[in-house]
């Protein structure tokens, strides 16, 4: 189980254009690797829009496009991610889709929602935001973030 007074890890969300690896690409990864509460890097990256098929997620994917490293390259990004990622521990914003757009990559894995005790669920970026007071934002991985060091500043 996570240890954000001791750790090196990764808070990450990925976002795909389909839940199936099959049938869609990664559209954005948003990381924050971390030492204890300590944020070392982060790696903000997405495909370029004419990639994504999805109208949703390209809608959903259009806020601070300053802040992201636009890529040409469908493949790019993952292999980009999987080495800066090394062998830190993932802690996942959402399990199932992904962990198929993962599967190849052998670091330890589990969904971060656990260390903060909070089901997992369709509304659970909003109870974390509840739960620690936190201001809404698009970039998830920052309010995953000021939980944990919360989390890491409150535990006995």
């Amino acid at each position: 189980m996570l240890n954000p007074q001791k750790d090196k890890y990764i808070i990450l969300e990925l976002i795909p254009t389909r839940s199936d690896p099959k049938y869609g690409i990664i559209a954005q990864i948003s990381a924050l690797k971390l030492n204890g509460i300590k944020l070392e890097d982060r790696f903000d990256y997405r495909v370029e829009d004419k990639f994504v098929n999805n109208d949703y997620i390209l809608d959903m994917i259009q806020y601070d496009k300053e802040m992201f490293t636009y890529v040409n390259n469908i493949y790019f990004m993952f292999e980009k991610f999987k080495h800066w990622a090394k062998d830190y521990p993932l802690y996942l914003v959402e399990e199932e889709y992904t962990l198929k757009y993962l599967k190849e990559m052998d670091n330890e894995k589990e969904l971060v929602f656990n260390y903060l005790e909070l089901e997992n669920g369709p509304d659970v970026i909003d109870r974390v935001k509840e739960k620690y007071h936190l201001q809404p934002t698009f970039h998830i991985v920052d309010l995953i973030y000021e939980a944990i060091i919360y989390e890491g500043n409150n535990k006995k």
